[in-house]
């Protein structure tokens, strides 16, 4: 007798959105040559048809019964940050939990999870839009902002949107294996695995202006000689102020030390030539007032979690001749 499937109860909400709700269904109602992976499960807390955003209408498998007996059970985003699950939602998903059910939040589904309290004191990731939101309202969870999913005891959150595909072929590699996992990738057309984390997709922008005019000057100065190298004394007195004076202004008005905001800046520089040019790696380093390619990509690394070479390979305009 063949094992039964694992069975996973999949929660519409009101007003849901269509995207994240097409995530999981389509990893986890696939089905390969070999057969279906997963016995999929609509849920509607409800137990009745649910309307999406705009113009779709969900009709359900069934009500919160179905849950009790879900090996997973994902929340595929939430509808309203500010509002909780209705206490039988958020019961059913602690009960899940409890008896040794996957629970999964994908993108701003993690709010739903945190809001029944199933987070708390453990790791879990969400949307980085939604960073300072999120820790506010639940400073007992761990929240790591730059994993594009965590799975801690038993309870799985993603970051934003596509990080969602990045989660569910996860688990599918946890039920049955890498090979059958990079199979269902296949068919979707899309990496198995990404490297890096959500800080590649995060905008760090770094502030134009301050309310300083002679930094301000100074500012427009550094960004036109980003390629050079700077002294703090050097800088001071292009200023016209002592060493102390000018350590403290800059820090008070971009509200960072100077070798961290040339750093950002260069960085900044880097990612603009990586994805408009074919320039090497090399020659960026250099225009960017690196002092060794080494360094531009030990800072890159630990900025953004990716090489300078994945950078460029996933959001450059063409691929380099030489890097």
């Amino acid at each position: 007798m063949s094992k039964p499937l694992p069975v996973v109860a999949m929660i519409a909400y009101p007003s849901f959105s269509p995207f994240h709700f097409a995530v999981p269904y389509l990893v986890f109602n696939s089905e390969l040559p070999e057969g279906r992976l997963f016995d999929l499960k609509i849920v509607s807390p409800c137990g009745g048809p649910l309307a999406a955003e705009r113009a779709l209408t969900v009709h359900p498998d069934g009500g919160l019964e179905l849950v009790e007996t879900a090996d997973i059970v994902v929340v595929p985003g939430w509808h309203d940050l500010a509002t909780p699950p209705e206490p039988e939602l958020a019961e059913a998903l602690a009960r899940a939990h409890a008896r040794g059910a996957h629970v999964v939040g994908l993108c701003y589904g993690a709010y739903a999870l945190a809001y029944a309290g199933l987070l708390d004191g453990k790791r879990a990731s969400t949307h980085w839009m939604a960073e300072q939101d999120f820790s506010r309202r639940f400073p007992r969870v761990k929240l790591d902002m730059n994993a594009l999913y965590v799975d801690e005891d038993w309870l799985i959150t993603s970051a934003g949107t596509g990080a969602g595909l990045d989660c569910c072929l996860y688990i599918v590699r946890e039920y049955y294996g890498s090979a059958t996992a990079n199979k269902v990738a296949r068919t979707m057309v899309i990496p198995p695995h990404r490297e890096g984390g959500q800080a590649q997709f995060i905008e760090q922008p770094v502030a134009v202006s301050t309310h300083d005019a002679q930094i301000n000057r100074l500012l427009d100065y550094l960004r036109e000689n980003i390629g050079s190298q700077h002294t703090i004394d050097g800088l001071a007195a292009r200023a016209a102020m002592s060493r102390r004076t000018f350590t403290r202004h800059f820090g008070k008005a971009t509200g960072m030390t100077l070798v961290d905001w040339l750093v950002n800046e260069r960085l900044r520089r880097t990612r603009d030539l990586l994805e408009t040019t074919t320039l090497p790696v090399e020659k960026i380093a250099e225009l960017a007032g690196f002092q060794t390619p080494v360094s531009f990509r030990q800072h890159f690394k630990k900025r953004f979690q990716v090489s300078p070479r994945d950078w460029r390979r996933t959001f450059g305009q063409e691929t380099a001749a030489v890097d």
